[in-house]
């Protein structure tokens, strides 16, 4: 199979000079799609820096809140090709062969176990897994491992996969214990709420536009602002400046966090995670708390430019794991920050 790291080898020089760029489309980008959706740009907002720092994106919400909607217009606003796109609605019947490929009975012949995974997940660029917590414990298993490793097996040897972004869905958050590890995988976990009550005009106006776009096969939000090259470029680009030591005349040199979370605010998020932690026992796995200061970053520069300040830590709104974490930290976070 085929991997999308051999066309991703860009050097720092060449990304830097791109960067402001990038950073450009991928504004147009979000608050293009925007207009499409009625009260979802902080939804979208989330979507673009979870693609751009490469982590999963959990959206939660009864059905008919455009948690689907959303995925694929993003989907089409990137200009993402079919064949790097897999997208599947998980059961508890749900077979592996469904997700990532029929054994190949030819192979099997000669006592190889080999998946056909062309069109399933491993060679999929961008997947979108809705009610991903109705999969079954072989399933399960199975994204574990994409999700963490990046990797799935085939005749018992590890293979790389194609996923760069996945987003998933789900209209209840379960609360067994055998999914606790498939949850912390994903870091930010945002609600997907009707808007009938407060916006009811423009949600019939837009569901209108919506039903003749359907109708006449049309995508107006196909604006070509960015694509999925644009994403990947931002998210290397990142992680070089994750890895940069800049050294001073004098004095020891400066990490990341030194050179773009400011004392202050660095305070401010180690407080804000403490208080959430002692006063509501909201859980904050040492994973989560790493990738957390990574999407930090990663709004930081996409919103502003680079330096973490208090407006990004809203980022903590969407670190809850049941309904009523999720409507507790909506209330309680800009509440903390004073926003």
């Amino acid at each position: 199979m085929s991997t999308a790291a051999s066309t991703e080898d860009w050097t720092f020089e060449e990304l830097r000079d791109q960067a402001e760029e990038i950073r450009g489309r991928l504004n147009r980008l979000r608050t293009s799609l925007g207009r499409f959706l009625v009260q979802k740009q902080s939804l979208i907002d989330l979507m673009v820096v979870s693609a751009v720092a490469q982590e999963p994106l959990l959206i939660v919400g009864p059905p008919g809140t455009a948690k689907s909607d959303l995925i694929l217009k993003f989907k089409d606003a990137i200009g993402l090709p079919e064949d790097d796109y897999f997208e599947y609605m998980l059961t508890r019947f749900t077979e592996p062969s469904e997700i990532v490929g029929p054994i190949d009975i030819n192979k099997l012949r000669e006592g190889r176990y080999i998946r056909r995974e062309q069109g399933k997940l491993p060679t999929a660029r961008l997947a979108f897994l809705d009610e991903i917590f109705k999969s079954n414990s072989a399933i399960l298993n199975i994204l574990l491992t994409i999700i963490n490793e990046k990797k799935f097996y085939q005749d018992g040897k590890p293979q790389p996969v194609n996923l760069r972004i996945l987003f998933a869905a789900t209209n209840e958050v379960p609360e067994h214990g055998e999914l606790s590890a498939l949850k912390d995988r994903f870091v930010l976990k945002a609600e997907s709420l009707s808007v009938a009550d407060d916006h009811f005009t423009a949600l019939i106006d837009a569901g209108l536009d919506a039903e003749v776009h359907r109708s006449l096969n049309q995508r107006p939000w196909m604006e070509g602002h960015a694509t999925l090259e644009d994403i990947l470029k931002a998210g290397r680009y990142l992680t070089y400046l994750f890895g940069q030591r800049e050294h001073a005349s004098q004095g020891e040199p400066r990490n990341d966090r030194q050179l773009f979370f400011p004392d202050d605010v660095f305070r401010e998020y180690q407080r804000l995670v403490k208080t959430l932690v002692r006063e509501d026992r909201l859980f904050i796995s040492d994973r989560k708390l790493v990738k957390l200061y990574k999407l930090l970053r990663v709004r930081a520069w996409l919103m502003h430019g680079g330096t973490v300040n208090r407006d990004d830590l809203q980022l903590l709104t969407y670190l809850g794991e049941t309904h009523q974490e999720m409507a507790l930290l909506r209330e309680k976070v800009p509440t903390l920050l004073g926003l």
